[in-house]
């Protein structure tokens, strides 16, 4: 999953980027208000943690304004102020919940796991489709009783897709979950893992397949190959 840091304070942030990564979770970071509106608004990113103080835009308007334009991402709101109106104020702006600075990691990591929920349901440990499932506790692929352990680039490819259960997921979308907007990764980079995964599907036998939808991107289809 990949997760928005908007935080002002370089150090605050990259340390925050540290934190999600000792916990699996991609994370881009923008330092300025407005940058982070835009960010958040291109539907890429799975949570936000988002600074109240910032320059260009602050917080609260920041996501004042994204749940007026439809934004449903979970936020978690970061902030240095703890009276009890400032927390009210951020969470009627449409923060999901609101941690006072400072706080500990795994503090941090509990409260973003709970804003992840979906519908009061917890992410699930073991994702289905077809005839084939991802534990996300093991990186393991798994078809009855075959299973084989997952890159970490296969795994965040096939994770994505399957949340999408079958619709199609663009390959820009894959390279900016998966890479970020400052990675090194090229397109033919999708196409590798694809067809890693492909082969992996081959060798435990699966009918489930992924599927190239032409110009538009990948998908996962019950049926097998066309």
């Amino acid at each position: 999953m990949r997760i928005l840091i908007v935080e002002d304070n370089r150090r605050l942030g990259e340390s925050l980027r540290d934190i999600l990564k000792s916990a699996r979770y991609e994370s881009d970071i923008s330092y300025d208000g407005r940058e982070g509106y835009e960010r958040l608004m291109s539907g890429l990113y799975d949570g936000v943690l988002l600074d109240v103080m910032l320059p260009g835009m602050d917080g609260i308007t920041l996501l004042k304004e994204a749940r007026k334009r439809g934004c449903a991402a979970p936020v978690l709101m970061l902030t240095a102020k703890s009276e009890t109106e400032d927390r009210v104020e951020g969470l009627e702006s449409g923060a999901d919940y609101y941690l006072t600075k400072p706080f500990d990691a795994g503090e941090l990591l509990a409260a973003l796991k709970a804003i992840l929920r979906r519908g009061g349901e917890l992410l699930p440990q073991v994702l289905t489709f077809g005839d084939i499932s991802l534990n996300q506790s093991t990186f393991c692929l798994e078809k009855g009783a075959k299973s084989i352990r997952l890159g970490k680039r296969e795994y965040e490819v096939l994770q994505i897709l399957m949340y999408h259960k079958g619709a199609v997921v663009s390959k820009e979308t894959l390279l900016v979950k998966i890479w970020g907007n400052d990675g090194e990764a090229v397109d033919n980079n999708v196409e590798i893992y694809i067809s890693f995964l492909r082969k992996k599907l081959d060798f435990l036998g699966a009918k489930t397949a992924i599927l190239t939808a032409r110009h538009l991107g990948y998908y996962l289809s019950e049926g097998g190959r066309l």
